[in-house]
């Protein structure tokens, strides 16, 4: 039995046989060419081949995956967007018609500048994005060897396998046989890849980051893997099979158990009522928040409705998107929160400034606020899909009295305007304040005289009270390094609780409701806490609803 241990990305028991997964040959043709434009043509032929075949890929994968289908094709839209990215297609052409190399060898050397950027970047979710600009530019090599690259599975065992693999780009990942595939263990990857988040949409139990521990002579034999705790086990003895087999019962028992707290109402055994919403990214998710018994929308992030496109949406597009949320919603409640880009959140149509510290610049409420014209289309957008349902809209990345006060007189002068021209709004849509910054939390008094309510984003108020990188391995409490020391990004730092627990307490003083959509919102070891300080919505993912509404029906 050999024990090894990686880091569990989707959650689940998988047990079976290993199997390794083999790519066709890697080798990209290199060589000198006298014609450089025969060159750039092929290359752009072959670029559009592999965007429709990009775009067809994300269509089937909408027609496939029933939850969180949206979120999985709009990663493979991005693809598709890269590859037609002008800065990635100057270098290639400065590559054939400068160094008068191929076509090949120009799409995968410009491809690899640009990964290797993107790798040393400080943000671990850009980090990620390194191979998917690999993948994009393997998928124009492929239609440059060939006049049609068929889209075809990755070939696979004629039985259900376990799959290791050094990694798999999102495109592999989504064309894998779910009916053939029990689990998948890469020894790269990151918990923030794409790939990483597509296992979790597919259901998929996953295990990453194990390194050089997988070898060749495990290929065949029987293993168990944990996509919770990372641990997997080859030709696992009869104790440790027992011990797995028992959790993947215990696991699909709690599924069947929980099955029956849809409908239910969420109270204490004391009668408070805690409402749970959840976290989307997109119009589509809203079957999922369905699908989970959720009592409404925490957070709606509007700003994906800006990403991966090349212009700015129009407020009709908007429009159109807030009023396919609300009317499914109905009564339910929706909480929107405008544009937060910056940081990792950028579209070079939006002309950011270059920042040496993005993290720290002009982001959230910012850059919504140097741009008021951007920002009131928005705002006539969100007015208006307020007659269409249970509307709540909150600013992010607050820092100061004046950011609220100016984006509130903004939203009153767009509420004007509609009025003046006769077109319907909700002129009583709550506007509340995120609290993501220390800056929010010390003067959440002053900021609950002007606000309707209040939800507190732990991620980024962790990462910026203890000046860490929330998403970075190092910052995840419990993971420390041997070392013995404290995790740096650590969520349940005595610092971060009493900035919660003044928050909470300034929101009970201004009679206003205060709830938590960041990550910490589904740990159930801080539901009590959370509840003990007055805190009265948690906004989670879908798949957390059920399980933290058996968690507060315990509890007094």
């Amino acid at each position: 039995m050999v024990l090894l241990q990686g880091i569990g990305v989707s959650g689940g028991i998988a047990a079976g046989r290993l199997s390794f997964f083999h790519r066709q040959s890697d080798e990209i043709p290199r060589y000198r060419t006298a014609d450089s434009e025969d060159e750039w043509r092929r290359f752009t032929v072959a670029r559009g081949k592999a965007v429709q075949q990009i775009q067809e890929l994300a269509e089937l994968t909408r027609g496939q995956l029933r939850d969180g289908s949206e979120e999985a094709a709009q990663i493979l839209e991005a693809h598709g967007i890269m590859a037609m990215d002008p800065e990635y297609e100057e270098d290639v052409g400065r590559r054939i018609r400068r160094e008068h190399i191929n076509a090949e060898a120009a799409v995968m050397d410009a491809a690899g500048e640009a990964a290797a950027r993107i790798a040393v970047s400080d943000d671990s979710y850009m980090r990620a994005r390194a191979a998917d600009v690999e993948d994009m530019a393997h998928r124009i090599v492929a239609f440059l060897g060939q006049p049609e690259a068929p889209l075809e599975e990755p070939s696979l065992s004629d039985v259900p396998v376990i799959l290791a693999a050094d990694d798999l780009a999102p495109s592999e990942t989504l064309r894998l046989d779910r009916t053939k595939i029990l689990g998948f263990i890469t020894a790269g990857g990151s918990a923030a890849g794409h790939t990483a988040i597509l296992a979790r949409t597919m259901g998929i139990p996953a295990v990453i980051g194990t390194g050089r521990q997988m070898k060749p002579e495990y290929g065949g034999q029987e293993i168990l893997m944990d996509g919770d705790t990372g641990e997997i086990v080859i030709a696992p003895d009869e104790e440790t099979r027992i011990r797995f087999l028992k959790k993947a019962d215990k696991q699909r028992q709690d599924t069947e158990n929980l099955e029956e707290l849809k409908g239910k109402k969420t109270v204490t055994k004391d009668g408070r009522f805690i409402r749970l919403c959840c976290n989307i990214s997109f119009p589509a998710d809203v079957s999922a928040v369905l699908d989970s018994g959720a009592d409404g929308i925490g957070l709606f992030r509007s700003e994906c409705l800006f990403l991966g496109r090349k212009s700015a949406p129009s407020e009709e597009e908007q429009l159109e998107a807030y009023r396919r949320v609300l009317s499914v919603m109905g009564d339910r409640p929706v909480t929107i929160r405008t544009l937060d880009v910056g940081s990792d959140k950028q579209a070079d149509y939006l002309g950011f400034d270059a920042e040496t510290n993005p993290a720290m610049g002009n982001r959230g409420i910012r850059f919504s606020l140097s741009r008021p014209e951007l920002f009131k289309i928005q705002l006539r957008a969100l007015a208006r899909a307020s007659a269409c349902g249970n509307l709540s809209i909150m600013f992010p990345m607050v820092t100061s009295v004046w950011e609220v006060t100016e984006a509130k007189r903004l939203w009153g002068q767009v509420q004007t305007e509609l009025r003046m021209a006769g077109i319907p709004f909700d002129p009583k849509t709550p506007v509340g304040v995120m609290i993501e910054t220390p800056a929010a939390a010390l003067i959440s008094d002053r900021l609950a005289e002007r606000a309707d309510f209040f939800s507190i984003g732990t991620n980024d108020l962790t990462q910026y009270t203890l000046a860490c990188d929330r998403q970075s391995s190092i910052g995840i409490a419990g993971n420390a390094p041997d070392s013995g020391h404290p995790p740096v990004c650590d969520p349940y730092h005595p610092s971060i609780l009493r900035l919660l627990e003044l928050t909470a307490k300034n929101a009970q003083s201004a009679g206003i409701p205060v709830g938590i959509c960041g990550g910490l919102a589904a740990d159930q070891t801080m539901t009590e806490y959370f509840l003990s300080i007055g805190v009265g919505e948690l906004s989670v993912p879908p798949r957390d609803i059920l399980p933290l509404r058996r968690k507060i029906r315990t509890l007094r």
